[in-house]
């Protein structure tokens, strides 16, 4: 690791006058994974999409490779090289290859075909269906194009909202090896998650809970804190 990547800091934000976030904050550090842990209503995807500029902060800043993006528009963050996968990921009433286009809308053509090719070498199942409509595929198919989709962007950092949510454990399993495979290969994760199967790819871990950090550390580290342990390892399944 190379130091930080992204920085969020003393993050407040809302709806209206319902404030959700109170003070959050979270760093990742150049290929580094790490894991947003916490339960359903905590405030992940409110975090994430401040850190992805779809809602703003009230208060608190967001850093990435250096630069202040706090009140930066959504596709100059994507330009930068943040890339977001929601709990959804696709366009179900597009096919495949439109939501691979899409993912890479910001990329020139012949590179986002290369890397098309490159993706489609990875995930042969959707090879062989480019045409199909994404609403037409499983629930599983449908996590692998929302992977791809964020990856034709070509990120530094891949954020991603609840990843196992609707699928079987046999398809948790399945996405956390590919989530591996590109961990290995350098690419910074950060993932919002309830499910601590997911804490196999953790560098390091974060817990939120009615929108405020409890705990920063390694997954060992949570594992000996008996309170935590209870806490998130009752989550397990869910």
């Amino acid at each position: 690791m190379t130091g930080d990547l992204l920085t969020a800091s003393g993050i407040e934000a809302g709806y209206g006058k319902v404030q959700v976030l109170w003070g959050a904050g979270v760093a990742v550090n150049e290929r580094e994974s790490v894991v947003l842990l916490g339960p359903n209503g905590a405030g992940k995807t409110t975090f994430l999409k401040v850190l992805l500029g779809l809602m703003p902060a009230w208060r608190g800043a967001v850093r990435f490779a250096g630069d202040d993006i706090t009140r930066m528009r959504t596709d100059h963050r994507v330009r930068r090289g943040l890339a977001y996968m929601s709990e959804i990921g696709v366009f179900t009433g597009l096919s495949i290859e439109e939501n691979l286009r899409i993912g890479g809308q910001f990329v020139e053509r012949a590179t986002l075909r290369a890397r098309t090719e490159e993706l489609y070498g990875i995930f042969p199942a959707l090879a062989e269906r480019k045409s199909a409509l994404a609403g037409a595929l499983s629930g599983g198919q449908r996590k692998m194009l929302g992977i791809a989709k964020a990856l034709a962007a070509g990120p530094r950092l891949l954020v991603m909202d609840e990843p196992s949510a609707g699928l079987s454990p046999l398809f948790v399993s399945q996405v956390i090896e590919v989530l591996g495979r590109f961990r290995e290969s350098g690419l910074a994760l950060l993932i919002a998650e309830q499910n601590v199967a997911f804490l196999d790819l953790a560098d390091r871990v974060f817990t939120l809970e009615a929108g405020r950090v409890g705990f920063e550390g390694t997954v060992e580290a949570l594992h000996a804190d008996d309170a935590l342990h209870r806490a998130y390892f009752g989550l397990e399944g869910s």
